[in-house]
């Protein structure tokens, strides 16, 4: 009885294996087979889906370009940046290598001189109506001297006349207080320079009979044991001969450039403690010459 019972069930089971095969395979030939709405609506949908996906497509490019843009702004912020900075070191560079061409065209003008030359940087400069004053950073603890004579390579710049520790006052040539011996080049004739205004000063006591011309070169003549001989002064700019008189006076456009002034020389004289002052030797030729024009 009990092999029958086994029997009914191994067969029972047999045939709901057969019945679920059926199922199986009918179902998937159902999957592959589609009904004309399915069709209509496949169509009509596919070119939709292929549209969201161009959009999703491009949205998602749209923003890995926009994300590549900002790194590339931010990457062009500082090459900018870092451009700006070389840029900035070129051009302290270059303001140190002509500072450096200054500074050695400074310490060679003069060679021949026995000299000590002190480099000085220019701080200020006073150009009131009584005195065109230039301030320099260097004093008595760099070794300047009252009355040393201050140059630069292209010329005559004046002499210390104030002083202290660490700072230095230069009455220039523009000023009337400072009268140097001068000395026109080409023909060798002898007149007092003073200054005039901002820009020029005056050759006075120049003899009339003296052939000068526009141009002519006019140094220091080394009298007066201050400025050295042969330091340029500046160049004839201006004759006026007056109808009457012995003399004539000579307007003279000044070597240095004032207003590009930056560095100066100073030439400091050892052991000249008592040489001759410059302006009492001057005004002994001023009084010789105003007694002169008196008689």
């Amino acid at each position: 009885m009990e092999d029958k019972e086994r029997r009914q069930r191994v067969v029972l089971n047999i045939v709901v294996l057969l019945i679920s095969f059926v199922f199986i395979a009918k179902r998937s030939r159902t999957l592959d087979e589609t009904s004309a709405f399915e069709n209509l609506l496949i169509d009509n949908i596919a070119p939709i889906q292929t549209s969201v996906t161009s959009i999703r497509s491009e949205i998602s490019s749209f923003f890995d370009h926009y994300v590549t843009n900002i790194r590339a702004s931010k990457r062009n912020v500082e090459l900018t940046k870092r451009v700006s900075e070389l840029e900035s070191q070129i051009a302290s560079f270059k303001e140190l290598s002509r500072e450096n061409k200054r500074l050695k065209d400074l310490l060679q003008f003069g060679t021949g001189v026995d000299y000590k030359k002190i480099l000085a940087q220019v701080v200020a400069w006073d150009a009131s109506s009584d005195f065109r004053v230039i301030r320099i950073n260097k004093g008595l603890v760099d070794g300047v001297s009252l009355q040393s004579p201050v140059i630069t390579s292209d010329g005559l710049v004046g002499y210390i006349y104030r002083l202290t520790d660490h700072f230095a006052d230069i009455l220039t040539v523009l000023d009337s207080n400072n009268r140097v011996d001068g000395l026109v080049q080409r023909i060798r004739a002898h007149g007092i320079v003073e200054g005039f205004n901002n820009e020029k000063s005056i050759m006075k006591y120049v003899s009339r009979a003296e052939p000068i011309i526009l141009g002519d070169l006019v140094i220091t003549s080394g009298l007066g044991n201050i400025y050295p001989k042969g330091i340029r002064v500046g160049k004839v700019s201006r004759i006026e001969r007056e109808s009457y008189g012995i003399t004539q006076n000579v307007e003279i456009t000044p070597a240095v450039d004032f207003g590009r002034l930056e560095e100066v020389v100073i030439l400091v004289a050892e052991g000249d403690e008592q040489k001759k002052k410059e302006w009492e030797a001057l005004d002994q030729m001023d009084d010789t010459s105003n007694s002169k024009g008196a008689k």
